[in-house]
């Protein structure tokens, strides 16, 4: 039987989402932080960016 340290699992991990989990999560906080800022044009890639470095910090 397999233990959980031969996983590659601790007690610290969280689970891994898909892509299209990580995307999807990216893209309501690319949302939320483009409203925030109140609705700004030509700041796609800029807020993108922020929420997708927010998301997979774990910060969002």
């Amino acid at each position: 039987m397999a233990k959980i340290s031969d996983l590659g699992w601790n007690k610290t991990s969280t689970p891994k989402c898909s892509d299209a989990e990580m995307t999807a999560r990216i893209q309501k906080k690319a949302k939320e932080l483009w409203e925030k800022k109140g609705r700004v044009q030509g700041k796609d890639l800029e807020i993108w960016l922020e929420a997708e470095k927010l998301v997979k910090s774990g910060k969002a």
